[in-house]
């Protein structure tokens, strides 16, 4: 069986939808993916529709229990994408705050995670981090 990935989806459970789709939907288009799918409560976004690639929907669920995403308890600290080349990272951290996400440890930006690790790490308004990588060069 040939498979384009084993990874289907990620759904992550946002406390306000209208929020979720300015971040997440300026994000995921950068980062290649196409809208997918919209629904009352709901949005996702996908690559690779051909292929039946992976997506990530973001849910404001009736059944929430909380009203924020802590990414420093047990469970999900964040979700790491390629971010093409240096510059086109550089391009996505500019332009981040504009849609609602902001610079985690900006003194060390872009090396956070290591001299030979170029990347940012942003965080949106309700908590999710995103770790966005850059090719080597």
């Amino acid at each position: 069986m040939t498979r384009s990935s084993p990874l289907h989806h990620i759904e992550l459970w946002v406390p306000d939808l209208a929020r979720a789709q300015s971040s997440w939907g300026w994000l995921l288009p950068r980062l290649g993916a196409e809208p997918y799918q919209t629904w009352e409560h709901g949005r996702s976004w996908r690559w690779d529709a051909a292929g039946g690639g992976v997506y990530v929907v973001v849910e404001q669920s009736p059944a929430l229990t909380g009203d924020r995403h802590e990414r420093r308890s047990p469970g999900l600290n964040h979700l790491a994408f390629r971010a093409g080349s240096p510059a086109e990272l550089d391009v996505l951290v500019a332009e981040a705050p504009d849609h609602g996400w902001t610079l985690l440890f900006p003194d060390r930006h872009p090396f956070a995670g290591g001299p030979a690790h170029r990347a940012a790490y942003l965080e949106d308004a309700d908590g999710y981090e995103v770790e966005l990588v850059a090719e080597q060069p």
